[in-house]
């Protein structure tokens, strides 16, 4: 199995003659913000057989980027709950999933697991294996009490993607709380070594920074570095388009 770094929080998985993508990316929502770095087209990734959607938010859901390079009838995966913000989406093949239940395509099998959003909104991990390789992928999920049993059901890990940047937001019309709404760079190695994973992938970062609407975490890397050498745990930090084959 091999996992291909996309654009912010998004990958490739591939495994044989098939492939996946999770989270692909191509249009950065304005509201975040002019991005840091080049979004390069989802073509000079490699092709996919489908797609598998954490949550329906516009920098993690761009269906007109896997419409124009996937094609408007490819199979897209996502939380069974959020479908039904998707109605303007030009997709003709949405399929809603709930946790637990599991999608097979080609020699890769997705089981949608828990996450837990930031702004309460419906949102999945996916837990993808190809009966000798197991990867998650957490989209921007914050802490939460799931790890363990995650751990239980669909570990161990050969990977996991984890957010990193600690996001704190503030929404028009919203009281701010000053709190993270995606994982830390301490939480994500925390949430790596419960889940016993053999190493970490760090997304969802880099990318944004646009105090006040949207604010990354200080000193991510570092930070990130520190709390996986304390803990143990094999960071494998990727560019866009770099692969670690497990």
């Amino acid at each position: 199995m091999k996992v291909q770094k996309l654009p912010w929080a998004g990958a490739r998985i591939v495994s044989g003659d098939t492939a996946i993508a999770i989270d692909p990316l191509y249009h950065f929502p304005e509201d975040f913000g002019k991005p840091h770095e080049t979004l390069p087209p989802l073509s000079a990734f490699g092709s996919v057989n489908a797609v598998f959607v954490t949550h329906h938010h516009y920098d993690h859901f761009d269906p007109r980027a896997i419409a124009e390079f996937y094609g408007e009838g490819i199979p897209v995966y996502m939380p069974a709950d959020g479908v039904r913000l998707t109605e303007t989406a030009p997709l003709s093949n949405i399929r809603g999933v709930a946790v637990g239940e599991t999608v097979t395509v080609g020699s890769l099998r997705a089981t949608a697991s828990w996450s837990v959003d930031g702004v309460g909104d419906p949102q999945i991990s996916w837990v993808v294996t190809d009966g000798k390789r197991t990867i998650l992928h957490s989209g921007d999920t914050l802490w939460h009490g799931y790890w363990w049993t995650m751990a239980r059901l669909h570990g161990p890990f050969d990977a996991v993607l984890l957010p990193v940047n600690g996001a704190v937001i503030e929404l028009p019309g919203t009281v701010p709380s000053g709190q993270p709404i995606t994982l830390t760079p301490e939480q994500a190695v925390a949430a790596a070594k419960v889940l016993g994973a053999a190493r970490l992938v760090p997304i969802h970062w880099r990318t944004v920074h646009n105090p006040p609407g949207y604010r990354e975490t200080p000193d991510a890397e570092a930070r990130l570095t520190e709390a996986a050498a304390a803990d143990g745990i094999h960071l494998a930090i990727l560019n866009n388009g770099e692969i670690v084959e497990l």
